[in-house]
């Protein structure tokens, strides 16, 4: 069995435990606003500064690091509130785009400062400048390391 060492399991543990809880503050702090849950936001937001305003769907997946069925479910519900459409893709008719409209950019405008203000609160204040630039650092290299597989 391989296992962590000490300092490192207990990292790991504190870092999924803190992530698991700022989201779910987040959450409730969306939900007590009327707006919608996060994983909506980060899609709106991909789509807002891609050029266009529209991914391919194998794109906005990789970028909002979603399976393409769990993608699929959250554009369908996306579209059916009129934040995106989709549109076909003229060069291959497979595929398709996701496009962003005026509503979606909208709802995107009006959650980011509950969401600005989450972060700030559960996550931000609770470090130093020093330590944001370790953590970064670090939290870079295990992204890069993840992304090569």
């Amino acid at each position: 069995m391989v296992g962590l060492e000490g300092s490192r399991d207990v990292a790991w543990r504190a870092f999924i435990t803190a992530h698991a809880l700022v989201i779910e503050r987040i959450e409730r702090e969306l939900a007590d606003a009327g707006l919608p849950p996060l994983g909506w936001y980060d899609v709106l937001l991909e789509l807002s500064v891609a050029p266009g305003r529209r991914l391919r769907m194998h794109e906005l997946a990789r970028a909002v690091v979603l399976s393409r069925s769990g993608l699929t479910r959250l554009v369908d519900r996306l579209e059916r509130a009129s934040l995106l459409r989709r549109e076909p893709d003229p060069a291959d008719r497979r595929g398709s785009f996701a496009v962003l409209t005026d509503e979606g950019a909208a709802v995107r405008e009006r959650m980011w400062p509950v969401y600005a203000r989450g972060i700030a609160e559960h996550f931000g204040k609770h470090l130093g400048d020093e330590e944001v630039e370790v953590l970064t650092g670090a939290l870079k290299r295990v992204l890069g390391a993840a992304r090569e597989v």
